[in-house]
């Protein structure tokens, strides 16, 4: 938990609490394990400055971490239908590196079958994220060249495999270290950006998604084919003022007159895209890929690892 923004290994600290109470349109949740990603570093730094209103002032409103879950029901409140205490889930809520949470159902659907607890936790909001960037910033159809930097993150690992399940001829962009990684995820290009500047090349995509921003926008925009679109997804880069903010809104100015400019999105979390991402995970189409596992004791930790920005897909807190 947290009291004040500042580096995780300041600010974050275990404690012993009491259970969430649980409202009538809401479910407890034993968590099996949950996920971190760079929203999370923003809400525990309060960094962009600039995105600190959103979190609360002049401490944040949210004192635990995490927004991606999985675990089993332990209580429903009274207005809940169609889920009931046993049932195993996944989902995203507000402070999921705990022992427990209360969540809202509409935020969560059942567990693919398939998964452990820790490969669930590492699904819903990269996935979701990915799902959306495809689906609906880019209307990705068959046949569609797409084009994902930082395709071996959390966000990306997702998208080169859900662009993949689309039919589209996807390039992912990464470090050497991680070539083989995004091959074995299904791409049918990689470029290694230590060798080679996609934006400098001659192939033309459909859809470009961004996960990186070391890049110019218009460098970017430059090897968009016609009617495709470019999209900015961007985290913890950038000042701490604006941050990665400034691309963003960016972005969102020139989609009014740039046709090749996307407009920037927001992962909703809604059940009706967990529960397509969930016959994604079932149907073995989609896998999670997870870097590196840490109890939750270790959860500061966890966070300078992915402060580090060099994470091959998902960071997972584990609670047993």
């Amino acid at each position: 938990m947290q009291d004040r923004y500042g580096p995780p290994g300041r600010v974050l600290a275990l404690r012993e609490v009491e259970a969430p109470a649980v409202r009538d349109d809401e479910v407890l949740v034993r968590v099996h394990a949950a996920a971190i990603h760079p929203g999370d570093w923003m809400v525990v730094t309060g960094r962009p400055y600039l995105v600190r209103p959103m979190f609360g002032l002049p401490a944040p409103r949210k004192k635990t971490p995490g927004f991606d879950v999985a675990g089993v029901v332990e209580a429903v409140g009274a207005d809940v239908t169609g889920l009931r205490p046993g049932d195993e889930v996944f989902g995203q809520c507000d402070g999921s590196c705990a022992e427990r949470v209360s969540v809202s159902p509409r935020r969560l659907a059942s567990k693919p079958s398939n998964l452990s607890f820790r490969e669930a936790a590492a699904c819903p909001l990269s996935g979701d994220t990915a799902l959306r960037a495809l689906r609906d910033a880019g209307r990705v159809r068959p046949g569609h060249k797409v084009l994902v930097n930082g395709a071996s993150g959390g966000v990306g690992t997702f998208a080169v495999q859900i662009a993949k399940s689309m039919g589209a001829e996807v390039t992912g962009v990464c470090s050497t270290r991680n070539v083989e990684l995004v091959r074995s995820l299904g791409a049918d290009h990689v470029v290694d950006y230590t060798r080679e500047d996609f934006t400098r090349g001659e192939r033309r995509y459909d859809f470009v998604l961004d996960n990186v921003g070391n890049r110019s926008m218009a460098a970017c925009r430059r090897v968009v084919a016609p009617g495709g679109r470019f999209v900015p997804n961007n985290g913890t880069s950038g000042g701490r003022w604006i941050g990665t903010l400034g691309r963003t809104l960016a972005a969102l100015a020139l989609s009014a007159v740039m046709p090749r400019q996307g407009r920037p999105f927001v992962a909703l979390g809604a059940r009706a895209d967990l529960l397509v991402l969930r016959e994604l995970l079932e149907s073995g189409t989609v896998a999670p890929v997870i870097d590196r596992t840490y109890p939750l004791a270790e959860v500061p930790e966890a966070f300078r690892y992915l402060e580090r920005g060099h994470a091959r897909g998902k960071v997972v807190i584990a609670m047993s």
